[in-house]
């Protein structure tokens, strides 16, 4: 035979090896995937590559004919070359691949067009599954070794999602029920061959995939076949991270996962090393098995792939190694050596063990990027404009095919804060399913409205299901109801399912609308119980609608319909799981149309409080909802009054108003109301309420009032600082919080902004005219802020920056890391009244110390105020105070600073306020000393004795890490952190303090007195949270790494891999503190220091040490332009993610550890609040913490896991890191390992400890200064 190798064996008559099914396909295999991992096969093109086959090998004897030539139709030798194909599967199966593929990448219809063979579509996927299926049941007799079929289904050679004419987005070459029927024809041809598995692979376009799960669902809902386990396959292009067709890795698995496959994963286009972090990003979101089968590597530049059988292998073994896989394989390039090395490298490793559940509790939908509504997602905005029966001018456009302008209405919507989009293209004027069709076309079209997931809505089923057949992502159907009935309802329930989209189910059944509330309740529960105990519909992608209906029409009988709707939510939610509750708003208000301030009004007071009673989402005009408390509160009071039916008049009230207020309405809210004012009354509203739209128009107009205002000076003199002062006094009150005074900071900044070039220009006149010229200082003080050497943290000098400047003190900030002569130098420069220094690592108390000194050397007499995290009032009143003769206050926060300054400063106060500081540090001082008499100490030595001692030889032996070394995360996926944010230290850095029982999150929302706001800041976080993740703001980078440990007393001693550590020297040594001041006589407690929770040298157990340091890399840079901008609450909102994040990064990376990475708490499954309350196994203390004091420790941790070349997180001279957005420290396995504070320590251990770090005793005293059981002056 023509290019047959002598090689190649003909295929042996099929042996039945199935049997009688006596458990599922699906069970067997997952059977296997639970206790190994599987290796499927490698390239079929590059091994028949190496036949080199003719034209005639192609066409063999039945094609020598064809009109077209065969040559390149791989799938083709099936039917003309089967003897080449076994050989090929029995190649890979010989090198250990326990599932082979199907030779048919290319056997739909759609594909073999090309070939003109469409007609053998069915026929060469039952040949090539009859092929693939005889070598399998011949190498396992041979082997005894069960192997399994893989029917391949490839992506087409067509896209659903994308154009191929660049002049026309909305055109496709194929429709969603084409694909389906190639695809079922393939699926056929398969299942008939005897195929084990049905793979959906190289997905670059998921629309194409979910056609394909179509088909196969029908297959199996018409009994065509048993039901066969499915694998899917996505493809990412490149280090986007996205398929062809756009979508991220977590929207890809959102979108298929309806299906239920047993398996999902990635092949093609990437190497193993580049595929890595999309392959961990898959086994996140999914409860599946995850596969993987790379490239061997990326092509060279002849198309050909140079990674080699054992480096491939090693990148899958280490793959393995860190938990991420269940199956792994090749895809271009790879062979039968490739497969060979492979399968030898995972054969010990344990597979992956997917989660019980991933997003518990969470709707999950998706666009080109996932969306997830969890039980703390803000009100979600679905977009209501593109809706030809509620925006006339989108029906219009419509009606006009007027398509391009029609998707900037689309844009917009998403721009202003739509999070799901609503498509709506119900009017008797239109065909229904080709303009929902073509619209969503173009949607796919636009990256920038694509993004976000679709809400298909009409009362059209066959337009909801055109809208279904466009979106590879999870749509929302909106809607379904029991208006026909039971059967009906199921019937089209059952096609959403189908199609994998979430569904709006309106309350509405056989006997109509439902209005009241018992029967809202009723209809709901019924369709509850039919998708979920029928269908097995998934309850968080339920939706009920329980009918906003129309208030205000003068009939009696719909007064209560929102307060129907309100109730009957609360309800629904408490008593169906799972649902969110949604509604379309405007039917509320249609009574006043054409009266726009009075329906958004209406609006705006309807979801402040059906949002309190559960409504997740509504069907809105997305930025053009009123803020509950800017509403005129006459307008306000009349809507309340008429939504919970206070007054039999409202209505009547209501349309009086608006005829009072001019046409529609108009100028209703309070924010247009207060530019009636004077130029005076409204520059304070601006500044009071954080207005910055008009600011620098009324600053220019008070400018232009030479005869108010002569000098621009004036006005910065006069209404600016008036307000400014307004403001300050309601912060002193408590009347407004740190978040709304630097958003007026942010006002005043503007508009001092717009005034300075006029300032500079009039005193450049008088230079001209006078001379120099002497300004009149129009603040109250100058004040110089810094963050002292060494330390790169000052998000609370900022904060406490912005209020002093909000009470009119001039602030002159010199930023981070700023040496001793700079501050002092400023101060001279500007005349400063007070200097005030911050700092959180403890290493910046003694550069505090040498400040105050050096102020005393150079006779500099001004007040100086302390700050910062690790600062307290006594290390003020022992340690500073005394080197400085001039006052030395601490200062506690934002708040308190003005109250100090100001009584500094004011010369009827300062004098008996200094003398009462004095007097208070006094007593702190002689209180100080006197407990240092009476505490007492145990030696060293009784410490160690009476230490904390673990039985290693009848405790679990420690769990060996996966890996040996380190191992670095360039660009860690932000999106993925965001759960494991601890919002409580977020609320305290703008000092925002719920009250028991409200202290924590979310229950700070409940507080009376801070809940309003801090639910604004938490409003503005997300949106900030958005933009940093979606527009790639900042980087997250980090590097972890694991030793072999041994302890030697209080030290832990790190070696090489393989080494016997009793034989051998450590490359490294952590140095522990132990607790030293005696407890109380009751007490049985032991005296911790963190080498008790590593097994000792002598005791024969092998231990491990890790090590961890993460950062978010941006934030610095990006907050310095919100404050180059004026900006300065973004400025500080974006350090205090930036912290958040790195915080969450920790957490989750110290869960990957426990999980996958060292593995030794695989089968963990705890949620965010269980990880906040530490009910974790193991620690991850950090030098310069209770744990560990000692900052220095960290020197060793960089020079080991060579963390600043390998993360870019650098040391300060006072080992602070930089960025100040880092967190570092070492993981402890054991479960007995806990957080203690090691406290106060005697003189004895120090010597101990500068003795064993080969230390001079003064250096250690200077860096563990505030843990000294003794006094050092």
């Amino acid at each position: 035979m023509d290019g047959l190798s002598p090689n190649v064996t003909p295929c042996a008559p099929m042996v039945s090896f199935q049997g009688e099914m006596k458990k599922t396909l699906q069970d067997e295999i997952e059977a296997i995937l639970r206790k190994r991992i599987m290796v499927l096969d490698g390239g079929m093109g590059t091994m028949i590559q190496r036949y080199k086959l003719s034209e005639e090998s192609f066409q063999g004897q039945e094609f020598r004919d064809h009109t077209r030539p065969l040559k390149g139709n791989n799938d083709i030798l099936s039917i003309t070359q089967p003897d080449i194909i076994c050989q090929i599967h029995k190649e890979y199966l010989l090198a250990g691949a326990d599932i082979i593929e199907t030779n048919t990448f290319s056997s739909t219809s759609i594909a073999q067009a090309d070939y003109g063979l469409e007609h053998l579509a069915y026929r060469m996927n039952k040949c090539s599954a009859d092929v693939a299926r005889r070598a399998a049941e011949e190498i396992t007799v041979q082997t005894g070794i069960k192997r399994f079929v893989a029917g391949a289904l490839g992506p087409t050679n067509k896209t659903l999602s994308v154009s191929p004419s660049v002049e026309r987005p909305d055109y496709r070459n194929i429709t969603f029920d084409e694909l389906v029927e190639a695809y079922q024809e393939q699926a056929k041809g398969l299942l008939d061959g005897g195929v084990d598995i049905l793979l959906i692979e190289t997905i670059f376009d998921t629309a194409n995939a979910k056609a394909a799960l179509f088909a196969l669902q029908k297959l199996f809902e018409e009994k065509y076949a048993p039901p066969r386990p499915i694998f899917i396959s996505g493809t990412i292009v490149d280090k986007s991270g996205r398929t062809l067709s756009g979508q991220t890795g977590e929207a890809f698995v959102i979108s298929v996962s309806h299906s239920d496959p047993l398996c999902i994963g990635l092949n093609c286009a990437l190497g193993a090393a580049e595929m890595r972090p999309f392959i961990e990003t898959i086994g996140k979101c999914t409860t599946a098995y995850v596969l993987c089968y790379p490239n061997a590597g990326l092509p060279n530049t002849f198309g050909d792939y140079d990674e080699t059988p054992s480096m491939m292998a090693n990148h899958l073994k280490d793959f393995a190694m860190d938990g991420l896989v269940n199956i792994v394989g090749g895809c271009c390039g790879s062979t039968p050596d490739h497969i060979r090395e492979i399968a030898e490298a995972v054969k010990n490793c344990k597979p992956r063990v997917p989660p019980a559940s991933v997003f518990e509790g969470h709707m999950l939908l998706s666009g080109l990027e996932p969306f997830r509504i969890g039980p703390y997602t803000n009100f979600v905005n679905i977009g209501e404009r593109c809706n030809v029966a509620g925006s006339r001018k989108f029906a219009k456009l419509i009606m006009a095919g007027n398509y391009d302008e029609a998707l900037s209405i689309a844009k917009v919507q998403v721009e202003m804060g739509a999070q799901v989009l609503d498509i709506n293209m119900d009017d008797g004027m239109l065909d229904g399913p080709s303009a929902m069709t073509r619209f969503c076309n173009f949607i796919a079209s636009e990256p920038d409205i694509a993004k976000v997931p679709l809400c298909i809505d009409s009362s059209n089923f066959a337009v909801i299901e055109a809208g279904l057949k466009c979106c590879q992502g999870k749509c929302i159907v909106n809607s379904i109801s029991l208006k026909e009935g039971e059967e009906d309802f199921l019937e089209k329930a059952r096609k959403i399912k189908k199609f994998g989209a979430a569904v709006v189910v309106m309350a509405f059944d056989e006997e109509g609308q439902a209005t009241e509330t018992d029967v809202k309740i009723s209809v709901c529960t019924r369709a509850y119980h039919l998708l979920v105990e029928k269908l097995g519909f998934n309850p968080n992608d339920i939706i009920f609608d329980p009918n906003i209906l129309t208030i205000g029409t003068g009939m009696e009988e719909h007064n209560l319909y929102a307060i129907n709707f309100i109730h009957a939510t609360r309800i629904i939610k408490e008593t169906l799981p799972g649902v969110r509750i949604s509604g379309g708003l405007s039917n509320l208000s249609f009574s006043f149309r054409g009266m726009e301030a009075i329906r958004e009004a209406m609006h705006g007071v309807f979801l402040y409080h059906a949002i309190k009673f559960g409504m997740d989402m509504g069907i809105v005009n997305a930025g053009n909802l009123p803020v509950y408390d800017d509403i005129q509160k006459d307008l306000l009071q009349l809507c309340e009054d008429l939504i919970w039916n206070k007054d039999p008049e409202a209505t009547e009230k209501l349309l009086r108003y608006a005829q009072t207020h001019g046409k529609g309405g108009k100028k209703v809210i309070q924010t247009d109301e207060w530019r009636n004012g004077s130029i005076e009354e409204r520059l304070e509203y601006a500044l009071v309420k954080g207005i910055e739209k008009h600011i620098v128009e009324d600053t220019e107009e008070a400018r232009l009032n030479r005869e108010k205002y002569p000098r621009p000076l004036n006005i910065i003199e006069g209404p600016l600082m008036n307000g400014m002062k307004v403001v300050g006094d309601l912060f002193g009150a408590g009347k407004m919080f740190l978040p709304q005074v630097i958003k007026s900071a942010r006002v005043m900044k503007k508009a001092v902004g717009h005034l300075i070039p006029f300032m500079e220009k009039e005193r450049e006149e008088a230079r001209v005219l006078n001379g120099s010229v002497e300004e009149e200082d129009p603040y109250q003080g100058t004040i110089v802020l810094a963050t002292v050497k060494g330390d790169v943290h000052d998000i609370g000098k900022n904060i406490v920056g912005v209020v002093l400047g909000c009470n009119n003190f001039r602030v002159i900030d010199l930023g981070v890391m700023t040496p001793c002569d700079k501050i002092l130098q400023a101060a001279l420069d500007y005349k400063a009244d007070i200097i005030g220094l911050s700092g959180l690592i403890t290493p910046s108390l003694d550069e505090m110390i040498f400040v105050a000194k050096e102020m005393e050397r150079l006779a500099i007499k001004i007040p100086l105020m302390i700050g910062g995290a690790t600062t307290s009032r006594t290390h003020t009143a022992v340690k500073i105070a005394p080197r400085y003769s001039a006052p030395v206050i601490h200062v506690l926060d934002a708040s308190k600073s003005v109250v100090v300054c100001s009584q500094l400063l004011d010369e009827n106060l300062k004098d008996d306020y200094i003398e009462e500081i004095l007097e208070e540090y006094e007593d702190i001082r002689q209180d100080h000393y006197e407990s240092l008499k009476e505490r007492k100490y145990l030696s060293l030595s009784q410490a160690r004795k009476s230490g904390f001692h673990i039985d290693w030889l009848s405790e679990p032996h420690p769990v060996k890490p996966t890996f040996i070394g380190t191992q670095v995360f360039e660009d860690y996926n932000l999106q993925k952190l965001v759960d494991y944010i601890d919002w409580k230290p977020f609320f305290d850095v703008w000092q925002l303090r719920g009250k028991y029982p409200n202290r924590g999150f979310p229950k700070i929302f409940n507080d009376k007195t801070v809940g309003k706001e801090a639910r604004k800041l938490y409003d503005d976080a997300q949106n900030m949270l958005n933009i940093l993740i979606s527009q790639k703001k900042l980087q997250a980078r980090g590097v972890v790494g694991f030793w072999p440990a041994q302890s030697v007393q209080d030290d832990i001693h790190l070696y090489a891999e393989g080494v016997v550590p009793q034989a051998s020297e450590p490359i490294a040594t952590f140095y522990g503190l132990r607790q030293q001041a005696e407890k109380d006589s009751s007490s049985t407690d032991p005296y911790h220091c963190l080498s008790d929770f590593i097994a000792p040298l002598h005791s024969g157990v092998r231990d491990y040490l890790g090590l961890f340091a993460v950062a978010c890399f941006g934030v610095e840079e990006l907050s310095k332009a919100y404050e180059d901008d004026g900006d300065d609450y973004n400025s500080i909102m974006v350090k205090a993610l930036g912290d958040r994040l790195a915080e969450a990064f920790a957490e989750e990376l110290h869960e990957r550890v426990r999980r996958e990475l060292w593995a030794y708490c695989s089968s963990e499954l705890l949620g965010v609040t269980d990880l906040r309350k530490l009910r974790y196994e193991g620690i991850r203390p950090a030098p310069g913490y209770p744990s560990q004091p000692d900052h220095t420790e960290k020197l060793t941790m960089w020079r080991l896991a060579n963390i600043e070349q390998a993360t870019g997180i650098k040391l300060t001279e006072s080992l602070a890191m930089a960025p100040a957005s880092a967190v570092s420290g070492l993981y402890f396995s054991n479960v007995k390992s806990k957080y203690f504070a090691v406290g106060k320590v005697s003189k004895d251990q120090i010597e101990d400890y500068a003795s064993r770090k080969n230390m001079p005793v003064a250096e250690v005293e200077r860096w563990l200064g505030p843990i000294l059981g003794y006094d050092t002056d």
